[in-house]
Formats: C-alpha cells, structure tokens, sequence
C-alpha cells in the first residue's frame, strides 16, 4: 500500500465524478430551451442508479472472478470482500475499495454519454430502465473482456488504458441504435434545433476537460511517470483537436465557433484515451488531428447524408472518435513508453494493429447486437418515445413539472419561458 498512490487515486476519482456533472452542462446547452432539465436529469439520475448497480452487483461482474472468459462472478456483490486491502492483480498499491469506486465513475459516466443521441424524444423512466438494463448486460461484460482479469480480449492482449473500446464506442455505438429504434425527433429536418446556451456548453467542456486529467492519468492507478505521460498526452491531443475542428469549420463556412471549439477538444480527448499512457508524446499530435477531422465529418457530412437523427452527436464524436482512438494505439503505442503495454504497427508489430480492431469489432457488433435487442422489447412493452405534443410542449415540462428557467416581466412579476413559442409554430 503506497499512501502518495492513495492521494492521488482519490483525487482522480472525484474528478472523474465530476465529468457526469460536466456532460449534463455540455448536453444540456446544446438542446432547446425546453428540455435543458430533462437533458440533465438523464446525466445526474445515472449517477444514482449506477453507482447502486454497482455496488450491487455492476463491479463484480466487470472485475470479479472469471467465468468462462465473458464475466466476472458474483463473489464481490454488495462489495463483499471489496476493502481496504490492495488487490494485487488489479492495483497493488492502493486500497481495493479505491480501485472499484474508481471503475464505478467510468461505468456511470458511460450511461450519461448514451443519452446524448436521443434525448429532446425519450420519456424518463423508460430511459431509467433502459439505463439498468444496459449497463448490466452491455458494459459489465465488456469491461470484463478488457480490464478483467480472464477477460478475453485482455488475453489476447488489447490495449484501452482508460476507455476507447469499453466506454466510447460502446456508448457511441448504443447510443445511434436507440436512436434509430426510437425515431427522430419531431420536426426534425424541418424546424431548427440549435443550442439554446453556448456559455453552458463552454462551461461543460472546461470541466469536462479538467476530469479527463484523471479520467486518463488516474488510470495508471499510480502516482507515477505513466500518469504524468498520460496527462501530457491528453492535454496534446485536446489542443490539437479544437484547432483542427475550428480550421475545419472556417475552411467550411468561413467562421470558428464556439460550439466547434468545444466539439474540437472532446473529439480530441476521446481520440487520445485508448492510448494515452501507451502512445508518444509526437503521436498524440497525430491522434488528435485526425480525430478532429474524423469527428467534424461525421458530425457535419456522415449524418446529413445518411439522415439519422444523432441529437448531440454522441455517436458521432465518441463514437467514430473511440474506433479510431482504439486503432490509432495499434499503429503508436509503444514499450519504450510503458513497458506493461505493447509494440503498435509503426514500432515493428503488426499483430498488436489486429488485436486493436478485433476489440473493435468485438465492441461494434456487441453492443449493436444487444442495444437493439433491449429498445425493440422495450418498445414493445411500454412507450419509449415521447409523442408529438409532448415533444412540442418540452420535456422539461411534460415529464418533470418544471422549467429550466425564469424571468422577470415588466411589472416584476416571475413569469416562465413558454415552450409553445420558442421559435415552434405547431399547435397541440
């Protein structure tokens, strides 16, 4: 037990909690006015609901004991044998409690990143369950297959030092199949859908930038040089793909956004946490820059010309920026930077490049598989899908009974922001 590895690890926890606060501002400024509440309670309700999960059974399924290659065990349920001691397989200088607490805030930050392809349509219980239901039979077994100790593609080798495959593209991924499932939403194509807070989006982006220092860093469960690497690369990658997407976006339209600087930086941030304590210092310049352009196309081109309704393009950026952040650690990771990685293509090994995109596909076909599965049977069970007037009313109001926000009329009085005529001509 190392007390400094302790300090830092707790340190690295919280400021991974705070990245599901962060999403629930970055998410909530980039819908109408009229659902900003429900947009965020979709991010804080999962902070209740998985840290539950987990403890009840989440963390033994991703970390316990092997069955067969697939899952863990219910040994460690309720956290049974889960204490103050290190586990030597999984972080042998801290307690293990710390370890699974750690694990607790990628699963949770996970279901919050889901939300972001279909919210403005999805009543909320349907979506609590939803939440549940996925992360039990999706990103425990997943986690298990990377980070597991008998995980299958642990085995064979994979390298995710923080949660390309486990946590972006499995959300990405599910995310665009409930999208689709559940339709687009209404007026969409027809009537604008912009942003209704550019300064909450920003705010959002900060924080989230901040927690990614120990989303990656803390994820070398140590107070060392590898942590230290890993918050270099990181903050590269974060620079380089905000002044990717901005270059893009005044090539494109003639002007820089605010919005495109925010995108730019958390396509760079997801393209560099595969392979953030595996890469050097000069690749991550190259992880980021292409998945700032990876990630403006698909969000700008990709969804325009295929028609999908992606409300936050969270497919489009944690999605395709996970699957190339996954193989571009294939082609740079190298064992001069971490020894208990391996050699990627352009330092002489070719086999660890297939390793990266057999867990690509594993993820892919995994998670669309089962994604879908759950949403149909849930669709069929209950109304999933928010109908046309509740749409056109807000989902703040029709599923919560409240409004993100209230003004002052000319007499003083408090008076509300009306749904129906925020820029909506359609009547109920």
């Amino acid at each position: 037990m190392n007390s400094g590895d302790t300090a830092f690890m707790l340190i690295a926890m919280a400021m991974v909690m705070l990245m599901t606060p962060a999403i629930a501002l970055f998410y909530g400024g980039m819908v109408r006015v009229k659902n900003v509440l429900n947009t965020i309670m979709q991010c804080i309700v999962v902070m209740g609901l998985v840290s539950t999960q987990w403890i009840l059974g989440g963390y033994s399924l991703s970390f316990g004991p092997d069955l067969g290659h697939l899952v863990g065990n219910l040994d460690w349920s309720l956290f049974t044998g889960v204490g103050l001691a290190a586990n030597e397989t999984y972080a042998a200088t801290i307690p293990h409690a710390l370890f699974a607490l750690f694990q607790m805030m990628f699963a949770i930050i996970t279901v919050g990143i889901i939300s972001g392809s279909f919210v403005e349509r999805i009543k909320f219980w349907p979506f609590f369950l939803f939440a549940l239901i996925w992360t039990t039979i999706v990103y425990d077994p997943v986690a298990h297959w990377v980070w597991g100790d008998g995980g299958w593609l642990k085995d064979k080798g994979i390298l995710d030092f923080a949660g390309g495959t486990v946590i972006h593209i499995l959300s990405g991924v599910s995310g665009l199949v409930v999208a689709l499932v559940v339709g687009k939403r209404a007026g969409y194509g027809r009537m604008p859908m912009i942003p209704h807070n550019l300064p909450l989006i920003i705010m959002g982006m900060a924080f989230l930038w901040f927690g990614w220092f120990g989303f990656n860093g803390g994820s070398a469960l140590a107070a060392n040089g590898i942590a230290a690497h890993a918050m270099v690369t990181t903050q590269t990658a974060a620079g380089i793909g905000l002044l990717t997407w901005i270059g893009l976006e005044t090539w494109a339209t003639g002007k820089p956004t605010t919005l495109g600087a925010a995108s730019g930086a958390v396509s760079g941030l997801v393209a560099i946490t595969p392979g953030a304590g595996f890469i050097p210092v000069w690749s991550s310049l190259i992880i980021g820059a292409v998945g700032g352009v990876v990630c403006f196309f698909a969000v700008t081109q990709l969804k325009n010309k295929l028609r999908y309704d992606d409300s936050l393009d969270a497919f489009g950026i944690h999605g395709i920026g996970g699957i190339w952040g996954a193989i571009a650690t294939g082609l740079f990771a190298s064992k001069e930077i971490n020894p208990a990685g391996a050699d990627g293509l352009f330092f002489g090994n070719i086999e660890q490049l297939w390793i990266q995109i057999l867990g690509v596909l594993a993820c892919l076909v995994f998670a669309v598989v089962v994604t879908y599965i759950v949403i149909k049977l849930m669709t069929l069970c209950m109304r999933v899908r928010a109908d046309e007037g509740e749409q056109i009313v807000g989902m703040d109001t029709m599923e919560h009974g409240e409004r993100g926000y209230a003004y002052m009329d000319s007499l003083g009085a408090l008076s509300f922001s009306n749904p129906l005529t925020e820029g909506c001509k359609h009547k109920l």
